[in-house]
C-alpha cells in the first residue's frame, strides 16, 4: 500500500479521493496548493503524487519541475478535466506518469496507480508497452526506420534518435543495443529530464565519499557500470552546461574521473541519446554544445509519430487489447464501428504510450466482448470533432452545428450529464435539450 500526496483545491472531491483510497489501503495526505505541496515534498516521503492540473497557485507542471530539482523519481498523475488533456498530454512528455480525466472512474484511478507503483518512471512504462515485435508495424515507414537500424546497429558509431514523446525511443536503442556486437554486455538507460544539476554528475561519472554533502559512500557512475555495452541517455538536452563538458571529454579521451576523485577510470561505452527536440534549436540559444552535438550525432534515427504511421495504428490496437485482456482479466474480442472509426481518427498527440493507456482505459471499462464508443474518453470525440471542422471551415452551416454539438457535450460532461443543469448553463429547455442530443447523436 502507498503513501499519497493529493493535491486538489476542490476540498470536496479530494475528501471523496481520501475516503476512497484510504478504503483501499492507501495512507493520504491532503493539500490544497502548490507551495503546501512543495512543503510535504520536502519533509514526507511519498510513494506517489496525485496532482490536480490548474490549481489557485500554479499548475500541476510546477509540481513535476520541483520534483525534478530535487532529484525525486517519484510517480506523479495529473487529474484534469478534458479541456486541459493536450496539456496532460504535455505533462507526460516533461515526465509525468500518467493523466486521468474528470469525472475519475474510481476503477481507471485504481489501475493508474497501481501501474504507476509497479513501474518507478515513465521510461519503464514505455519500455513495458513498447517492448514487443508487434510494435514494429508493417507498413513501409517501419520497414525503413528498421533498416536504418540494422544498418548503424553492427558499428559503434553514436546515435541520436528524435522523436515525439511517446514513440518508441527506448525500444528503438534497446534494439540497438541488441542487434550489435555489444548485445551481452549491459543496456544501461538513464533519463537525462528527471536528473537534478547536481546530481547528473554523480550518476554518470560516480563520486568517492565526501565529494559532496550527503556523499556518505564511493558511488560508481552508470559510464562504469555500462563498460563494454550501451549508454542510453534519454532526454540529453537537458543536461547542463557543466555536465555536457565532463560527458564530452570523456567521450573524446574514454576516461572518466568520479566527482571528488582524481582517479581516472578508462571506460569503452557506445551512447546512444534521444530527444524530443531538435537540439540546434539549443546550440543557436548556447543551451548545448555544438562539438557536443557533433560528437553524439554520428548518425541520427528519426521516430514517426503514431499518426503518421497508417495501417500500422490497427496493428497496434488489437496488439494493446491482447495485453490488456491478460493483464485485467477481460474478454474484449471485438471493437464497435463507432469505437473504431474514433480510434483510426484521433491525432495521439501522446503517441503509442498514450495509445496504450486508451487502450487499457477501454478494455477495463468493457465487461462484455465487444469495446463501445462509450468506454473512450471524451476528449477524443471533441478532439475529432474539432480536427473535422477545422477541416472544411467554409462549410459555415457544418462548423456552426459542429460547434454547438461539441458545446453541448462539453457542457453535459462538465455537469455529469444531469440534463436539467446542462439546459439551464445552455439557456435553453430541457425539451430543446433533447432535441438536440438526438439531432447530433449525443447519448
Amino acid at each position: 500500500m502507498a503513501r499519497i500526496l493529493i493535491l486538489e483545491d476542490d476540498t470536496t472531491f479530494a475528501q471523496l479521493l481520501e475516503g476512497f483510497l484510504t478504503k483501499n489501503g492507501h495512507t493520504i495526505t491532503l493539500v490544497t496548493h502548490i507551495k503546501q505541496s512543495f512543503k510535504a515534498i520536502e519533509s514526507q516521503e511519498f510513494d506517489l503524487l496525485l496532482i490536480d492540473y490548474r490549481l489557485p497557485d500554479g499548475v500541476g507542471l510546477d509540481v513535476l519541475s520541483h520534483i525534478r530539482d530535487l532529484g525525486l523519481a517519484i510517480p506523479l498523475i495529473i487529474m484534469t478535466s478534458f479541456n486541459d488533456v493536450r496539456t496532460a498530454v504535455k505533462s507526460m512528455q516533461m515526465g509525468a506518469f500518467d493523466y486521468i480525466t474528470k469525472p475519475v472512474n474510481p476503477d481507471e484511478l485504481l489501475m493508474v496507480i497501481k501501474n504507476s507503483l509497479t513501474k518507478k518512471d515513465h521510461i519503464a512504462t514505455e519500455r513495458q508497452v513498447i517492448e514487443s515485435d508487434l510494435i514494429r508495424g508493417k507498413s513501409a515507414i517501419a520497414d525503413r526506420l528498421y533498416e536504418h537500424i540494422a544498418l548503424v546497429a553492427p558499428t559503434d558509431m553514436s546515435v541520436i534518435i528524435q522523436g515525439e514523446s511517446g514513440t518508441g525511443k527506448e525500444f528503438a536503442a534497446r534494439t540497438l543495443h541488441q542487434e550489435s556486437k555489444r548485445a551481452d554486455k549491459p543496456f544501461i538507460a538513464i533519463d537525462c529530464g528527471a536528473l537534478s544539476k547536481d546530481l547528473a554528475a554523480s550518476e554518470l561519472f560516480g563520486h568517492v565519499k565526501g565529494a559532496f554533502t550527503g556523499a556518505l559512500n564511493d558511488k560508481i557512475g552508470q559510464f562504469e557500470a555500462a563498460d563494454g555495452g550501451t549508454l542510453f541517455l534519454d532526454e540529453v538536452g537537458n543536461l547542463s552546461y557543466e555536465v555536457q563538458i565532463k560527458l564530452l571529454r570523456a567521450l573524446q579521451e574514454r576516461v572518466i574521473q568520479p566527482l571528488g576523485s582524481t582517479r581516472q577510470i578508462p571506460v569503452n561505452v557506445r551512447i546512444i541519446t534521444a530527444t524530443n527536440d531538435d537540439l540546434t534549436g539549443s546550440m543557436q540559444q548556447g543551451e548545448f554544445r555544438e562539438d557536443l552535438y557533433h560528437r553524439l550525432n554520428e548518425f541520427k534515427i528519426q521516430l514517426p509519430p503514431l499518426r503518421d504511421r497508417g495501417s500500422d495504428i490497427e496493428l497496434f490496437i488489437n496488439h494493446f487489447v491482447q495485453l490488456s485482456n491478460r493483464d485485467l482479466s477481460r474478454n474484449v474480442k471485438n471493437i464497435s464501428a463507432e469505437a473504431k472509426s474514433l480510434l483510426l481518427n484521433y491525432d495521439w498527440p501522446g503517441n503509442l504510450r498514450e495509445l496504450s493507456n486508451v487502450i487499457k482505459r477501454m478494455v477495463l471499462l468493457t465487461p462484455g466482448e465487444t469495446a463501445q464508443i462509450a468506454a473512450l474518453p471524451d476528449e477524443m470525440t471533441i478532439a475529432v470533432q474539432q480536427q473535422t471542422s477545422a477541416g472544411n471551415p467554409s462549410d459555415l452551416k457544418a462548423l456552426n452545428e459542429q460547434n454547438e454539438k461539441t458545446l453541448i457535450a462539453e457542457t453535459l460532461i462538465k455537469v455529469r450529464h444531469n440534463k436539467s443543469k446542462a439546459a439551464k448553463m445552455l439557456n435553453i429547455d430541457r425539451k430543446t435539450l433533447y432535441a438536440k442530443m438526438e439531432r447530433y447523436g449525443i447519448e
